[in-house]
């Protein structure tokens, strides 16, 4: 951790001192500019289209590597005025960071050539966990595991240098992070998110756009980024990928917007729209949303950007406009900023008659306008662009790999050690390795990963381990074998892994899915696949220990092979460096201490969260014990063990103007050094909306030496209580409160 900190602070100050070095932000009268634009120039700042458009080859069949085709960048250029690129290409995989170079400075040179008043074209990409459409950038855990890790602060310097690497490509706006909140677990983008919990969630947010923005102004090393996806994308009533929502305003405001207000309160200069429809009424053309709570209440004053072809699908999905023209006044109306179109320009010449006929009143696209250039602006666009690769040394770097080492090993979360059988002693076991998780980077990686499904393995970075390959490196080959049994959804050869198991003394089955995210992740199902739970049950019949692995994108029901199992380490989606840290832990070189950041559902559709109502509990038998989940939010072991002593607090009642400070002592009474996450939830007695059985309020992570304590001390005040009432007002109301740490509860008088 020592060395982890050092590290930051020097890769800090070489940040900004290379910010200092980079100069002033030109100097540029947006007001004037936009005066001096034609209707075609605003209406193309306000288009952004795929690389596809302008690459050469089909749309969706570009020429490898991707290759600008110059006619066509020169239509885009100089016929449509556009403002903005995105993405790699339909159907295309990682760019080297060198023809990301090439790429940009083509675009560059062209818009000098052809663009009358100059205006710079931005760049946007998907950096999900990382860099993860250039070669060789270092790959963190997804957004999940973040949130598992329980550590803000290392969140915020996996986000710092996915922006340092997605700025060595060149790109300064970063379609990243998701802040949809994660309590539908079969919705497929569920790996995007920070799990299930509001206080959690925000949290992580907050880490997440310090990294990304940075806190320098101008700086080489940051990039723009963009809240998604705004609003309630992410409750499906189906669980299944933009599909409606019902969601009333008072429960959107209570757990869907506050992780927006965070990202906004730190600065986030974009958000992406939603692309589906809530009570009926697509996002991208709720006024209500899109100006009255973003703009007029949240003061929001950043480029709203839509998602892919969202604008177009108002006429062909949504069935809300007759036209595509009308779906075009709809979404600017409403309050969208640029449509990601991403593949004509129809977009374009639609707005352009739209403008022209004074349908869209020239004051509503001033102000988009304005937005957009203000953020080429903030991002230095203006000044002589240089793509630099001295600017950048750390780059892909070891020492960047050893922070995402960090990130895997502090998210794991070990759910089940019966008898301690974990760690495993590398020099007395024999083990067999198994399951389609063993042997495959993509499985650890997830979607995002070098190709959109992050399915294609052409693309993998060189050099990283998979499970079992960093297993093999810290065993003798004679005492290692790895069989795969099964893939994600197909039967190999079960019966040689059960036959080459009778010759191990332990098993470790790497449970895994497919990577998969949006439409095409779309599942009916969360049971866990048939062949893996075959896998399982074979190897069972030996009554040899068992340990799972289970690297999901969304928590797969494992109650079936749960019972069969010795112990069972929650690995999420942990990137590139996820084999070597899934085999130290296993092997007891680190320490696992990551905690779940959603409730693990035991059964299909039982979709019950953590902070759910007195009546979720309420059994068949009238009995409160209907909440039993597989494991339940916050919940993770340790190779110690922890005793919280003493909780004590400064006062028992809490006034407008006061604080009340909570205090707790955690001693590590186990042999080793671990690191424990000190959680403190309150549950309120009576309120006029039904109160949660508890709610998370505060947490903080120690590491503790073996038989060392530490107290550990949080400090909350009137309005950590609050809620949204039925007038959709955030208020706190008085009354009597329990604060609660581990099993150990206080009363606590609001007034």
């Amino acid at each position: 951790m020592k060395q982890l900190n050092l590290f930051l602070t020097s890769l800090f100050f070489f940040l900004c001192t290379a910010s200092h070095a980079q100069g002033a932000a030109k100097s540029v009268n947006i007001d004037s500019l936009i005066g001096l634009m034609t209707v075609e120039e605003k209406a193309g700042q306000m288009t952004q289209i795929d690389l596809g458009v302008i690459a050469e080859g089909g749309i969706c069949n570009l020429k490898n590597p991707q290759t600008l085709n110059l006619e066509k960048l020169k239509t885009a250029i100089a016929k449509y005025h556009i403002g903005s690129i995105l993405n790699v290409g339909c159907g295309s995989g990682t760019i080297a960071l060198d023809n990301w170079h090439k790429i940009l400075a083509m675009v560059v040179a062209e818009n000098k050539k052809n663009s009358r008043l100059n205006i710079p074209i931005i760049y946007g990409i998907d950096a999900i966990h990382g860099a993860n459409y250039t070669m060789g950038a270092t790959l963190f855990p997804q957004q999940i595991g973040q949130a598992a890790t329980w550590n803000p602060l290392l969140v915020q310097q996996l986000y710092g240098i996915t922006a340092y690497e997605t700025r060595a490509s060149g790109i300064p706006w970063n379609f990243s992070p998701v802040l949809d909140l994660g309590r539908q677990p079969l919705w497929s983008r569920f790996f995007e998110s920070f799990g299930e919990d509001v206080f959690l969630a925000k949290s992580m947010t907050k880490s997440a756009i310090r990294g990304l923005e940075g806190n320098t102004s101008n700086s080489p090393y940051a990039v723009a980024s963009c809240m998604k996806h705004f609003l309630g994308y992410s409750m499906p009533l189906s669980g299944k990928d933009r599909t409606p929502a019902w969601i009333s305003d008072r429960e959107l405001r209570e757990y869907f917007l506050p992780t927006f207000q965070m990202a906004i309160q730190q600065g986030a200069k974009t958000v992406m729209i939603n692309s589906g429809e809530i009570n009926g009424t697509p996002v991208h053309t709720n006024y209500d949303i899109l100006t009255t709570l973003l703009r007029n209440e949240l003061g929001f004053k950043g480029v709203a950007v839509t998602d892919w072809e969202d604008v177009y699908k108002l006429v062909n999905v949504h069935h809300v406009a007759e036209t595509k023209k009308e779906a075009v006044r709809m979404a600017i109306m409403a309050g969208i900023d640029m449509s990601m179109t991403p593949n004509d320009f129809e977009f374009t010449e639609l707005l352009v008659q739209l403008i022209k006929e004074g349908t869209i009143p020239m004051a509503r696209i001033d102000q988009s306008v304005k937005r957009i250039l203000q953020l080429k602006v903030d991002m230095g666009l203006f000044n002589e662009t240089r793509f630099n690769k001295n600017l950048y040394p750390l780059f892909g770097s070891t020492k960047h790999a050893s922070v995402s080492y960090n990130g895997a090993a502090e998210s794991l979360t070990l759910l089940k050690n019966k008898d301690q059988i974990l760690p495993l002693n590398a020099a007395k076991e024999t083990i067999l390795a198994c399951g389609p998780a063993a042997n495959s980077l993509n499985l650890l990686n997830g979607a995002w990963t070098h190709t959109w499904q992050g399915i294609d393995t052409r693309f993998n970075t060189p050099g990283k381990l998979t499970i079992q390959q960093a297993m093999q490196l810290q065993m003798a080959k004679t005492n290692f074998n790895y069989v795969p049994g099964c893939t994600t959804d197909s039967i190999i050869n079960i019966e040689a892994c059960v036959e080459a198991a009778k010759k191990v003394s332990k098993i470790i089955v790497c449970l895994g899915e497919t990577p998969c995210t949006e439409l095409p992740g779309n599942i009916d199902d969360l049971s866990l696949s048939e062949p893996q739970q075959q896998l399982v049950k074979a190897l069972s019949a030996l009554h040899k220990p068992i340990i799972l692995v289970c690297c999901f994108n969304r928590p797969r029901i494992i109650k079936n092979v749960a019972p069969l199992a010795d112990a069972i380490l929650y690995a999420y989606l942990p990137g590139d460096e996820g084999g070597r840290a899934i085999a130290d832990a296993l092997f007891g070189k680190i320490n696992p201490s990551g905690k779940l950041p959603f409730t693990y559902p035991a059964n299909v559709n039982a979709f019950v969260h953590y902070d759910h109502k007195s009546s979720e509990d309420l059994d068949v038998d009238f009995s409160n014990n209907a909440y039993r989940p597989q494991f339940d939010f916050g919940f993770g072991l340790s190779y110690t063990t922890f005793e919280y002593q003493t909780f004590k607090m400064s006062t028992n009642s809490l006034g407008d103007k006061d604080s009340v400070t909570i205090s707790v002592a955690v001693k590590n009474t186990g042999s080793r050094e671990g690191m424990e996450v000190v959680q403190l939830y309150y549950h309120d007695l009576v309120a006029s909306i039904t109160p949660s059985v508890k709610k998370l309020v505060a947490f903080q992570k120690i590491k503790l030496a073996p038989q060392a304590s530490q107290t550990v001390t949080f400090t909350l005040h009137k309005t950590d209580f609050s809620f949204i009432n039925k007038a959709l007002k955030r208020v706190t109301e008085n009354g009597e409160f329990e604060l609660l740490i581990q099993n150990q509860k206080q009363s606590l008088y609001v007034h």
